[in-house]
């Protein structure tokens, strides 16, 4: 038979595409819409009211233990049900009362039983439970719906962000961030619902108390007029019953207000109420045995009852025992779960977050230059790396941050790439178990290999396999194993960027180191004559045209010598420049022998000088384009004239325009190597072999 009545009930849902739960909904509405107009006899009163109380509890006690308010997402519309068949219950409720003064067993037993039989004491009950749905619950409830909602909406663009950032940054797939987005969406819709359907709840009591006194003016009236009663007899009939009446609409009335408000208080987060509540109420053991203690004092020297309060004491006392003990157990638990997830960490390959800093070098390889980095394959890039950060810090004078090597499944096999601050400057392609092998420009013999471009300098080179190595290198070759390659790339590009890694920091700790050994300069220097940024930017200076800053006692007194005359720190670094003499004379320039230059027409010197606007800002060039081109256009023709003989290009002019020269050149040839005639020593030959002119 229940089979039959199951597979009856499947036909018609797949007939009509209705469900049970549908019925039971539209039932329930209906039922509320056709109390307004028929008559309904008390039996059937009696079985709605003790519904309306159990759906009431059952709603009260789900926002009691609902793990987030979203999980109750449904509330406002069933607010509407419930509030709408409860004033159609207190329409049949009056019209029983009033027609027959007999509106069933539970309005009856609420009028007699709550109210104790007497009008006065069922009024004053009615009124207090109205008060508190009206004044406590339901004002309190209001305001903080509208609260809530305005701040859901208010605060949906900046959660929308940090969902994109999220998945920008890998932390969350596009699954997870659809769910996100969707839940986001619910709950700006279900906080701005509750809004609007916490008035649902304000009407209902308000609706409530019309009926009562409409009830008891009705009543009063219906019994002197229709069944001949005296005033009071009739007041005392008609009002108990429509206490009754109006305490058993009440309750249900008060028991959705309060889980209205349980659930708007919630907010948004996911947790378990009852669990949370006795934690943070009950979780400090040292409250409790505060508690239990003056609970015990009151008992003992005060009139209060000594056993009532001793034993709520001895509770306390006993709770607070039992709570140190947990959170014991609990910080034993954290410490062990700490440990574990600190050691899942170290043996996770790679920890994603990272890669959320930015890194001053970086370089990253493909899965075929694994074996160079690994130290357990016989790989000794690493140690390569750490004499880099040796041979740049011996040379320049400044320390190399930290070098990062990370392995990227995005790039092919052989290749690797170069970032200075997470930026890609160069890139490489090496074939393992092979070499390159590059002519000096002497060798006459060809050999045969793949060709390919040496990275560092763009010098046409040859990939050649272990075989032919020896021979390549009797007939003269540079040969050049992978490890190496990568580790000058890296050198070259660290030494052109070096000027861009040196931060305040950095700045801050050679200040401190010279400190050391010679507090007065440092003190004299700054930050009374040069602020900290001043000096950054001139070391920059230094750095980013190759000149060493490890002489910095030397620097600094050069900068505490002219600081005073000026603030400009392109010509406290020109200053600096001219002090540096023999380290720049030995860098660029040999003894004994001519060095062959470029130098500049004197005519050229002169309309970059007379083109030099000074501003609060410093200086720059108002030189027509046309001439600057001119004038580029005759020193490219000069380079190339020395390139082609093997020579390093390298111009010399007066000491006034070098580095107004030097930014003009810049753009066009920006390793190019500009010194003035102050910063060449005196035994140092020159040779030029070439004039820049405008023309």
């Amino acid at each position: 038979m229940k089979r039959k009545e199951k597979q009856l009930g499947n036909v018609i849902e797949k007939k009509t595409g209705l469900k049970k739960t549908d019925i039971a909904v539209a039932a329930y509405l209906l039922a509320a819409v056709v109390f307004f107009i028929v008559p309904i006899p008390s039996w059937l009163l009696d079985i709605c009211l003790a519904l309306n109380i159990a759906v009431a509890l059952t709603v009260l006690i789900n926002s009691l233990f609902v793990v987030e308010p979203l999980d109750m997402s449904f509330y406002p519309t069933l607010l509407l049900l419930t509030t709408l068949f409860r004033i159609s219950l207190n329409v049949s409720s009056t019209r029983l009362i009033l027609t027959t003064g007999s509106p069933g067993n539970v309005v009856e037993t609420f009028g007699s039983f709550v109210g104790g039989g007497d009008l006065i004491v069922g009024t004053i009950v009615f009124i207090i439970i109205l008060v508190v749905q009206f004044v406590v619950i339901n004002k309190g409830t209001e305001r903080v719906s509208e609260v809530t909602a305005r701040f859901t909406l208010d605060a949906m663009p900046g959660k929308q962000m940090a969902i994109e950032a999220d998945v920008s940054s890998g932390s969350i797939d596009e699954k997870e961030a659809k769910r996100q987005r969707d839940k986001l969406q619910e709950e700006s819709s279900f906080f701005g619902s509750m809004d609007g359907a916490t008035k649902y709840v304000k009407g209902d009591a308000t609706a409530g108390l019309i009926i009562t006194v409409i009830n008891i003016v009705g009543g009063t009236i219906m019994g002197v007029a229709r069944q001949g009663l005296d005033i009071q007899s009739a007041l005392n009939k008609y009002g108990v019953l429509t206490i009754g009446d109006g305490i058993s609409s009440s309750i249900p009335s008060l028991l959705i207000s309060l889980a209205t408000g349980l659930l708007v208080t919630k907010g948004t987060k996911t947790a378990d109420f009852s669990g949370v509540m006795m934690k943070q109420l009950f979780g400090m053991p040292r409250v409790l045995y505060v508690v239990g203690t003056v609970l015990a004092l009151l008992g003992l020297f005060t009139p209060l009852n000594t056993v009532l309060f001793l034993g709520f004491a001895a509770i306390f006392f006993i709770v607070g025992f039992q709570m140190s003990k947990t959170i014991g157990k609990e910080d034993i638990k954290t410490q062990v779960q700490e440990e574990e997830t600190q050691a899942e960490e170290i043996r996770k390959p790679e920890n994603v977050v990272s890669l959320l800093n930015v890194d001053p070098i970086e370089l990253e390889f493909g899965y075929g230059i694994i074996p160079l980095a690994d130290v357990n394959q016989g790989g000794d890039l690493l140690d390569r790396v750490v004499m880099i950060r040796r041979q740049i810090a011996l040379e320049l004078g400044t320390v190399v941050p930290i070098i990062r090597l990370r392995d990227n499944i995005q790039l092919n096999p052989n290749q690797y790439i170069i970032k200075i601050k997470g930026v890609q400057v160069a890139e490489g392609e090496i074939l393992f178990d092979h070499y390159m092998a590059m002519n000096p420009g002497y060798v006459e013999e060809e050999i045969t290999g793949i060709p390919t471009t040496e990275p560092s300098f763009h010098l046409p080179a040859l990939w050649i396999t272990e075989g032919q190595r020896e021979r390549a290198e009797s007939l003269g070759y540079t040969v050049v194993d992978p490890p190496s390659i990568i580790a000058t790339h890296l050198t070259e590009v660290i030494r052109n960027h070096i000027a861009e890694l040196l931060t305040r920091q950095d700045v801050q700790n050679l200040v401190n180191n010279l400190k050391e050994t010679n507090p007065a300069l440092v003190d004299e220097l700054t930050p009374a004559e040069m602020s900290l940024g001043d000096i950054e930017k001139v070391l920059k200076n230094l750095l980013a045209e190759g000149i060493s800053i490890r002489d910095l006692l030397s620097i600094f007194e050069i900068l505490a010598d002219h600081a005073g005359n000026t603030k400009d720190t392109d010509v406290l670094t020109e200053y600096v420049r001219a002090g540096l003499k023999p380290a720049i004379s030995a860098k660029f320039f040999d003894k004994g022998v001519p060095n062959q230059v470029i130098t500049v027409d004197p005519k050229v010197e002169q309309e970059i000088m007379g083109s030099v606007k000074q501003t609060e800002q410093g200086a720059y060039i108002t030189l027509d384009p046309e001439k600057i081109k001119a004038i580029m256009d005759s020193l490219g023709t000069e380079i190339k004239k020395m390139e082609d003989q093997g020579k390093t290009p390298i111009v010399v002019l007066s000491p006034i325009v070098r580095m107004y020269f030097k930014k003009i050149s810049e753009d066009y040839y920006s390793d190019l190597i500009v010194v003035s005639y102050n910063e060449i020593e005196s035994d140092i030959e020159l040779q030029s072999v070439g004039m820049v002119s405008d023309s």
